[in-house]
């Protein structure tokens, strides 16, 4: 039992629930945390701010908890603080700076539990004015001087910059508010230094105004370098010129001291305190010679330019014709345009063609012949006087290549009728190369193709095929010679006529179970694609292309279901798509069909005919026998009707109506329209005799004179049968 308590009391004192923490029996939870700056959040240098973290906490007891309060700015730690009171936590800053500008919060923790505020920016404004100073306000030149550089109550990360005739010749980044640099002033005379800085809060930086300006005076030294040339005026080319670089006032405090003398940008030659140098001059040459002396830090310089007259001028190479084709003659000049005629005679200058091997050959001063190579080559002139050599620009001559024969052929297809084009191109040719379509041998027109690989292409239409055949192409890109090309063949496209479809056989005659041949015949230039479609279907039935102008389509074991409209189309090469006109096909009846009908209908006659005869035989014999007597005889019943008339004992009576044939002699019997009627009534026994009894019995009328006898039945009403009726006419 007191291990369950202890159990129970120690899972109480460990138990969290939705921000509430149990310690001690006490129970809290942080609500809110603000943060505030005093007075506000845009301030100016100098003023005093606090940042104000309030914390809302609720707790179950009377006495505050203890709480750590912790004040960020832009993200790292500022400020650390612990209490054990329910006030404010109240962080001072005093005189501002902008290096106090950025995002600051605060953040409560207790046993734990964390919660921090919103971020609140603060803005300070305002930088004070930089202070320089400098260790000396008189220098030598060369000579480097202290400049520092304060920014009074700043803090934060600050780069200075110092200027010189506002012009910045130094940066500076520090810690601290002041900087100190070394400058060396750049020339003698005045020269006014002035500072500044700025302070960098990310992601801003804010600059200050510029420092208090302070007036340096810089002194030359009296040490100068001399430059001497000689000769220095009407210098010629292939003259020898002698330079000495020297110096004067020298002062031995300078211990490091070094010469250079130089000519452009070549250095010819260097020294510690004099300088000699002996040259040829030349016209390519830069003027400008100059001797630099430098003392550590200082550097002076002394300069001359010195004008060189040509000996001779640069040659130039040109070549005669100006267009040489592959294996003709041509001619190179090699010439200086101009000399110096003081110095030079014209016979001391000499031209040579360079590389020697160029397979020209020299017919007088300055002039070459031969003959144009299968390939391009360079070609340079060299002049040569008095040691002076010179060569002229590079001449690359391009020995242009005669066209070859033109091919000539079509360009796609040629359709008669129609505009097609007419490729004319040879295989080999310097461009550009003139193009010219011939027909009949008159010219027609003329292109001219300047890009390699590039036909020349001409529109042209022919109204019959030999047509064709007649043109012809011509190519030239020299002023000498063309290359005339063979004559035009190809194939001409026909267009297609509209088709004929025949049948066979003739539709007259076509019948079930026949062999149906439909023919489609057109005139044009094969490959024929021909369709063959019947009448309600978009989709042709069959296709067939054909090298022929014409085509079959074969329907064996006609049906009356082949029955119905069909044509056929056509198309070529040409493209254009003929249809012929609709041919309507009805299948007829077979002939053995017809022939099995008309015999069945033959026979079924024939019988009838024989029925026919049979009956009205069979009439004729009734009538005979009833002519001879008027009582007829009862046929035979069937077993039931005798032994019904065994159990009745009753006697049947019968009446017969009788047709008596007219005497022949009209004298003999009147003449009577109508039919003469006799009744008799018979009467049997059972046993098949006449009986004379008096009975109900039934009375039997039959006409026996028309086609279909008609028989009426009744009960008469009189029993003896002497009392028959009399016959109505």
């Amino acid at each position: 039992m007191g291990l369950l308590l202890l159990l129970t009391s120690s899972l109480l004192s460990s138990y969290f629930f939705a921000g509430r923490a149990v310690d001690a029996q006490r129970l809290f939870i942080i609500r809110d945390i603000t943060l505030s700056i005093e007075p506000s959040t845009d301030v100016t240098r100098d003023t005093n701010l606090t940042l104000r973290c309030k914390a809302f906490v609720s707790s179950s007891g009377q006495e505050a908890l203890s709480r750590e309060y912790t004040i960020y700015k832009d993200g790292k730690k500022l400020n650390v603080k612990t209490s054990s009171s329910s006030e404010d936590l109240l962080y001072p800053i005093l005189q501002a700076r902008v290096s106090n500008s950025g995002k600051y919060k605060c953040q409560i923790n207790i046993q734990g539990q964390q919660l921090n505020s919103s971020a609140k920016k603060l803005t300070v404004t305002g930088l004070s004015r930089p202070d320089l100073s400098l260790n000396k306000s008189v220098v030598s030149e060369g000579e480097e001087l202290t400049a520092t550089c304060t920014a009074p109550g700043e803090t934060g990360s600050i780069f200075f910059y110092f200027y010189e005739d506002s012009r910045e010749i130094l940066e500076k980044q520090v810690s601290s508010n002041l900087a100190e640099a070394k400058v060396r002033l750049s020339s003698v005379g005045i020269h006014k230094i002035h500072c500044a800085y700025t302070v960098f809060v990310t992601p801003d930086s804010f600059k200050s105004e510029g420092s208090n300006t302070i007036t340096v005076s810089v002194k030359e030294l009296s040490i100068m370098p001399v430059l001497e040339i000689f000769p220095q005026h009407k210098v010629f080319e292939g003259d020898q010129l002698t330079i000495s670089c020297t110096i004067i006032n020298v002062l031995h405090s300078f211990k490091s001291v070094h010469m250079y003398l130089s000519q452009g940008t070549k250095l010819l030659s260097t020294g510690d305190s004099k300088v000699n140098h002996s040259m040829i001059a030349l016209a390519k040459d830069p003027a400008e010679f100059e001797c630099r002396l430098d003392l550590g830090n200082v550097a002076k310089v002394a300069t001359k330019t010195v004008s060189v007259t040509e000996l001779f001028s640069v040659p130039t190479l040109t070549m005669s014709p100006a267009e040489v084709f592959q294996r003709e003659y041509m001619k190179l000049t090699c010439r200086s345009e101009s000399f110096a005629a003081e110095r030079l005679s014209k016979d001391e200058l000499t031209y040579t063609l360079d590389p020697p091997e160029s397979f020209m050959f020299q017919k007088g001063t300055g002039e070459f012949s031969g003959k144009a190579l299968l390939y391009n080559f360079n070609y340079t002139c060299v002049a040569r006087a008095k040691g002076i050599v010179k060569h002229s620009k590079t001449l690359t001559v391009h020995p242009k290549i005669s066209v070859s024969i033109p091919k000539i052929s079509v360009e796609g297809r040629a359709v008669l009728g129609r505009p097609f084009k007419i490729r004319c191109q040879s295989d080999t040719g310097s461009l550009p190369i003139n193009y010219t379509l011939l027909k009949d041998h008159k010219e027609l027109s003329t292109i001219s193709v300047k890009l390699p690989n590039q036909p020349a292409l001409f529109t042209v239409t022919i109204n019959y095929p030999a047509e064709i055949n007649k043109f012809m192409c011509e190519a030239k890109n020299s002023h000498k010679e063309t290359s005339l090309g063979k004559k035009l063949n190809a194939t001409v496209i026909v267009p297609l006529t509209q088709p004929i479809l025949t049948v066979t056989p003739d539709l007259a005659d076509i019948s079930e179970g026949d062999h149906l041949f439909l023919i489609c015949g057109i005139a044009g230039t094969p490959p024929v694609t021909f369709r063959w479609y019947r009448v309600g279907s978009a989709q042709p039935f069959n296709t067939t292309i054909s090298n022929l102008n014409h085509t079959s389509y074969q329907v064996p074991l006609l049906s009356k279901e082949h029955s119905g409209t069909y044509y056929c189309e056509a198309v070529n090469l040409a493209n254009n798509i003929v249809r012929s006109n609709p041919v309507i096909i009805e299948v007829r009846m077979a002939l053995w069909k017809k022939v099995l009908i008309a015999g069945f209908c033959l026979l079924a006659g024939t019988v009838l005919v024989v029925v026919l005869v049979v009956c009205f035989k069979s009439k004729r014999v009734k009538v005979d026998k009833a002519a001879v007597s008027v009582w007829s005889k009862r046929p035979s019943e069937s077993v039931d009707d005798e032994e019904s008339s065994v159990e009745s004992n009753e006697p049947d009576v019968e009446y017969t109506e009788v047709v008596h044939p007219q005497p022949v002699d009209p004298e003999r019997a009147p003449l009577r329209k109508g039919t003469d009627t006799v009744y008799s009534e018979l009467q049997n026994s059972p046993h098949g005799a006449p009986d004379h009894h008096d009975y109900q019995g039934s009375v039997e009328y039959a006409e026996l004179n028309g086609e279909q006898p008609e028989i009426n039945h009744f009960n008469p009403e009189v029993n003896n049968y002497h009392d028959l009726p009399e016959p109505v006419d």
